[in-house]
This record gives C-alpha cells, structure tokens and sequence, in this order.
C-alpha cells in the first residue's frame, strides 16, 4: 500500500520553509499588482523543484528514468498551501512545460531546452486550449504547413500559462499538419521558441483569481520554425497532449490539497481566536461541524492524489497499468478540486465579514479555487473519464 516516506516528509519541511520565507512575506502586494515574481523561479529551481521528474544528465535530480512524480506533489501542495498561482507557476513549468519535451524530445532538443527550464532560468508553456476548442481539443484549428525545411504555423491558442513571461524561452503548440485515413485532422506538436517573428503573445488576462500567475492568449501569423521543431512523430501531437493531461490532473489534485489545507489551518486558527458572545466562535457546533467537515475533506484528497502519485511512480516501474494511473487521476482531481473550491467557501463563512475582505488570505483563496474545476479537463469531463473508466457503454 502507498505511503509518504520520511524522506517526502523531509522534504515537505524543506519547501514549506521555503514558501513561508520566499513566498508569504510578498505574495498579497503581489496579488494586488497582478505581478509575476520572475526571481522567484531561479530559487525554485536553486531547490531543485523543477528538476525532481528530470533525469541528472539535464540538469535534474532523477537519476536513470522517470523522476520522483510523488515529491513534485508534494512541492506543488506546498507552495499551493502559501499561493496558489506560485503552485500552479510550478505545476506547469514541469507538467506541461518540462514533460512534454523530456518525454517525447529527442536528444538535441532535450539538451536546447531542459537544462535552462530544469535551473529555473527559463519556463515553457504549452499551448493546447483556443478560444473554440477547450474541452474539445480534437477541434483544433491552428495549423502547420511544411514549406521546404520550415513549418509555417498560423492560428491562436487561449489561456496559455507560463506563455509570456520575461524568461519563457519556448511554447509547444498542437497544429493541424494534414489528414488521417478515416478523415480526421492529422495534430501534431511543435516547439515555437519566444521572440520568433510572427508569434505575437497578447496581453494578459484580467483573472477572476490565479493573479500572480502568468497567463496569455497567443496569435502566430505565418510564423515559421524549422521541421526539427516536431516534437515527437508527426501526427501524434494530439495523442502526445491527452498523456500530458493525465499527469497534470494529478498535479492540480496536489495544487487543490494545498487550497484546502491553507483554508483548513486558517479558519481553524480564526474560530479559535474571535470571539463572538463572550466565547470564541469555535464553541458553537455551527462553526466545529464545518471544520469537522472540511479535515475529512482534506484527508480524503490528499489519500486520493498521493494514492494517483504513487500509482504513476509504480507505472515507471512496470508495476501498474496506464488505465489504472488514468482512473485514479481523473478521481482525484474531481474529488480534490471540488473539495477545494467547498473547503474556500466554509473558511470564508467561518471569517464572516472579515472573509470578504481581501487583506485576509481566505478572499484570495476563494477566488483562485474555482478554475481548479476547470483546468486540466473540467469537473464534467473527469466524471465522463471515470465512468468510462468503469466499463460503462460510450455513446
């Protein structure tokens, strides 16, 4: 059976120190100015945090293989407890970031890129959602065209993390680049490093929540990579994604425990403290029961995203299935992030009045909760994942 071992523990102490010293101190000033820490990101990586699934040759602290999938989680639930656009800015720059390239890049490509995003020197975006294609990401529009040895790439991509930031050195993006047998769009990947002519980056989004994380539209208007910017084989990008996905739902599983958790640890503290008809409020079974409610929460989406975690870990191994690793990701990032977005609002009831104001943590917990549901495959879309999961027919 799956446990944490002390040396997730130790390192759980490790990266929380780190963001209650790094992270906390600054991070409402930077919420209020929408502002991205770009400093932040090369102490990330002096922690190793961006290398932990990257094998020592690029920089990471691997070893032969596939990395540590359970201390990523660990890290991303940590910063998430403190911040969750600081969790998610770590969530992406390796799931959807790093991964891609490490798993499906080929030799040259891995040694141009990972060992700068591996160091925090740099960060990766990956470029799947458009503004007609989010959850049906089949419907891609954007497409490649092979022009002599370039491709010429034309299109626009939607709600892009980690796409625009002073230090993002690549996106790699699904395109259209011809048609299957049975009909379908041919999508496959391909890497367009920043600054290149004709990939515009838009300004970026005015969030509900997430401030403090970067986030942009992209546009490429004949925008030309050379052929050896394919990642992976041609025509696979699409299948390429979806694996991606799966290891990113784990993710944001963690991201989601670390919501709960702050909102857990916040609004224990503030019942024990303020004090409403001469006793503190966590007297009265109103306030205690909701607590009680939301630790079973916590509990049950931590088992369930470090259940999803050790499954991965032992899929590197031979030990377990894909489908099994598939199954228990969708689980766990419905059940997770759900529970984080009840477990914001309990502690801002808890706070009253003082919840809504944004000088305490739990305003600002509420309003980066809400898109846990939705990133990385909707709430609608893991409910249609699990079921399939239980052999039920598909229409």
């Amino acid at each position: 059976m799956f446990e944490l071992s002390q040396e997730h523990e130790d390192f759980r102490k490790v990266v929380r120190d780190f963001a209650e010293k790094e992270v906390a101190p600054h991070i409402a000033e930077w919420d209020r100015a929408s502002h991205f820490p770009t400093d932040l990101v090369p102490k990330m990586g002096e922690l190793g945090l961006f290398g932990l699934v990257v094998p020592e040759e690029y920089g990471g602290s691997a070893g032969e293989g596939q990395g540590d999938f359970t201390s990523l989680c660990v890290a991303i639930e940590e910063l998430g407890r403190v911040d969750q656009s600081i969790g998610i800015t770590l969530s992406a720059g390796v799931g959807l970031g790093i991964n891609p390239i490490l798993t499906y890049g080929n030799e040259e490509q891995k040694q141009r890129f990972l060992p700068d995003l591996v160091a925090g020197r740099a960060l990766a975006g990956f470029g799947l959602t458009e503004p007609e294609a989010g959850s049906d990401a089949a419907a891609t529009r954007t497409r490649a065209a092979a022009d002599g040895h370039e491709w010429v790439v034309n299109g626009s991509k939607a709600f892009i993390t980690n796409s625009g930031t002073d230090i993002t050195s690549v996106v790699t993006v699904t395109a259209r680049t011809g048609t299957n047998g049975d009909g379908t769009a041919a999508i496959s990947a391909i890497m367009i490093p920043s600054g290149t002519p004709g990939f515009t980056v838009e300004p970026a989004y005015h969030k509900l929540g997430w401030h403090v994380s970067d986030t942009h539209g992209l546009t490429f208007e004949d925008c030309r990579v050379p052929l050896e910017n394919l990642l992976g084989d041609e025509g696979q990008g699409f299948k390429q994604f979806l694996k991606t996905l799966d290891d990113g739902r784990i993710a944001i599983s963690a991201l989601a425990v670390g919501c709960a958790q702050a909102c857990l640890e916040l609004a224990t503290d503030y019942a024990k403290t303020r004090i409403a008809f001469g006793r503190p409020i966590g007297v009265n079974q109103g306030i205690s029961f909701q607590l009680a409610d939301l630790a079973v929460m916590v509990e049950a989406s931590r088992t369930l995203t470090y259940k999803a975690a050790w499954l991965k870990d032992e899929l590197h191994e031979g030990r377990r299935s894909v489908k099994e690793v598939k199954h228990a990701a969708a689980i766990a990032k419905l059940y997770s992030t759900e529970a984080a977005v009840s477990a914001t609002r309990i502690a801002t009831q808890v706070f009253g009045g003082n919840g809504f104001m944004e000088e305490f943590p739990v305003a600002r917990f509420y309003r980066d909760a809400k898109i846990l549901e939705i990133g990385e495959g909707t709430s609608e879309v893991q409910r249609m994942l699990i079921a399939r999961g239980l052999g039920l027919p598909q229409s």
